[in-house]
Formats: C-alpha cells, sequence, structure tokens
C-alpha cells in the first residue's frame, strides 16, 4: 500500500495524467498461470482489457506485456512499466539533481528478474536514480546475469529460510560505501530487507528525493 501511494505522490508531482482501476482491476492472472490455472489465467486477462496499462511491478508487466498477447487473440494493449514512465518524463522536464560523482549517494541497484532478463528494462531505473542523485553501484553480476533475489518462483512462500539466505548471499557483494539497496520490485525488496535495512523501494528512493525539488 506504501508504494502504490508513492507512485501515486510522483505521478502527480511530475504532472503525469492517469486514473485509477481499483474497483475493477484483477489480478495479471500469473500466479494462477504458473500454478497451472490456464483457462482461469485467460479469463483474468479478458478482464484486464483498457488501451494503455502502467504498472509498478516487473511481473504484471512480463505477464501483460509478454504472456497475455499468447493467451488473449484480441488483445492489443500498450503496456508500460512506472520506471520508464518516470524516466521519460524526467527527460523531458530536463530533471537532474547536482551532486553527481564522488558527492552523490552510493545506490546499489538490483536488477528484478522479470524487469530485467525476461523484459530488457536496465537502464531507465539506473538513469532515474542518477537522474535525482545517485551513483549506481554495479554488482558484479547486473542486468541479464543478475542474481535473483531470492524470493521467485514461489520460493520465499514457500521456503522463506532459503530464500532469505539467498538474499544475504548478494547482499554480501554490497560495499559498506553503498548507502541504499534499490530495486523497484515489491517482492525484491522486502526479500532483500530480510537481509539487510539498506533495501529500499524504488518508488521510495523517488519520491524522497522529489519532495526535497524546490
Amino acid at each position: 500500500m506504501e508504494q502504490f501511494e508513492n507512485y501515486k505522490e510522483i505521478f502527480n508531482r511530475l504532472g503525469i495524467d492517469f486514473v485509477l482501476l481499483s474497483k475493477d482491476e484483477v489480478c495479471c492472472g500469473l500466479p494462477v498461470l504458473n500454478a497451472g490455472y490456464r483457462k482461469d489465467a485467460r479469463k483474468l486477462a479478458k478482464k484486464n482489457g483498457i488501451r494503455r496499462i502502467v504498472t509498478n511491478c516487473p511481473s504484471c508487466y512480463h505477464t501483460f506485456k509478454e504472456i497475455y498477447p499468447e493467451m488473449v487473440r484480441e488483445w492489443d494493449i500498450d503496456v508500460e512499466h512506472a520506471t520508464v514512465t518516470i524516466c521519460e518524463r524526467l527527460r523531458k522536464l530536463r530533471i537532474r539533481v547536482t551532486g553527481h560523482g564522488s558527492q552523490a549517494e552510493v545506490v546499489a541497484y538490483h536488477d528484478p528478474c522479470h524487469l530485467g532478463r525476461y523484459s530488457g528494462i536496465y537502464e531507465e531505473p539506473r538513469e532515474v536514480i542518477e537522474r535525482l542523485g545517485g551513483r549506481v553501484f554495479e554488482f558484479g553480476l547486473n542486468r541479464k546475469d543478475a542474481i535473483c533475489c531470492g524470493a521467485g518462483g514461489g520460493m520465499r512462500a514457500n521456503f522463506p529460510e532459503v530464500a532469505k539466505k539467498i538474499a544475504a548471499k548478494k547482499m554480501s557483494f554490497v560495499p559498506d560505501e553503498v548507502g541504499k539497496v534499490v530495486s523497484p520490485c515489491g517482492l525484491c525488496y522486502a526479500n532483500i530487507k530480510s537481509a539487510t535495512e539498506k533495501s529500499v523501494e524504488f518508488s521510495d528512493f523517488v519520491v524522497r528525493r522529489l519532495r526535497g525539488l524546490k
């Protein structure tokens, strides 16, 4: 819920027009599909038909963008991830916070599986961080080769201790100079937080930075 409110504030602050479908919105269907209920997932897909969808969830983005066109023949909806929407708006408004180089806050960016190697969105989230005064620390394995946070594929739900150990292993590669570990995936954020208090959801980093702008 906190991230939902963050994105509403971000969009309002940047002048991004949007509407909410809270009463009519249903699950994207990926959990149902992964459980083997393809027919039920198809029914959910047909309920999510509008002209354009902007979502902050990497799994929903991947589902709407890549899976729906295969499940629903008439699916013809433009789908965009919120990090791309925000990045394009910051470019248009020419927003770039001072404090780069050695003075910038060092932020480790974690590539979510569904946003990164599944969907190919790597640069926009990093550009947003840098435009808002952060300096991105790159893990040795990043982008398409990034190590999963440990929560995906039902691991956190079914084997929470294993998921936590995977997150802790990945966080062991974060140097002391890093102030925050940022990810635009709620599940990644939560699982990484089980290993370090430096874990911050992407929208929280963005909204705090935008509030600091005059």
